[in-house]
């Protein structure tokens, strides 16, 4: 039996994000490069945020820092391909979140890549950490993944 993930359908996650790749996200051998994954990671969560009215980017009094990452490739996305960011929250501690994000290339039922970030949420000015606001953890029980 392999360690190695599989990866997930859409049905795994909660809520979706449109993202559009661009020409420059592509690197020299013609596919997204890995960096920009991360970056698709952090748009899809923290834009769902702040629509949702739980974070205000110069702001909120209580703020995420990313202490853990992790990203699985499995298929390669490249411009001009249409990404749905897959969100849901996998760990919802007093002060933590884990994250966990499946990136879908153009209509494909299975995840190209697929990983986790965890947030880990502080006083904005201490930098100490801080219990999850009220709203934003109400925010985040709707994205709550089905207990395994």
């Amino acid at each position: 039996m392999s360690d190695r993930p599989t990866p997930d359908p859409r049905t795994a996650y909660r809520h979706f994000r449109r993202i559009t790749t661009r020409w420059h996200d592509n690197d020299v051998y013609g596919h997204v490069n890995n960096t920009i994954y991360y970056t698709w990671f952090d748009t899809a969560v923290n834009q769902y945020l702040v629509e949702q009215g739980v974070l205000h980017i110069e702001a909120s009094a209580v703020i995420g820092l990313v202490v853990e990452t992790r990203c699985n490739y499995f298929a390669p996305i490249a411009f001009p391909d249409t990404v749905d960011a897959g969100i849901r929250v996998a760990k919802l501690g007093s002060s933590s979140v884990r994250y966990e994000v499946g990136l879908f290339r153009n209509d494909d039922p299975l995840a190209a890549a697929q990983g986790h970030f965890i947030h880990v949420y502080v006083d904005r000015a201490a930098r100490r950490p801080a219990a999850v606001p009220p709203a934003m953890r109400a925010v985040l029980e709707s994205l709550l993944a089905p207990s395994n």
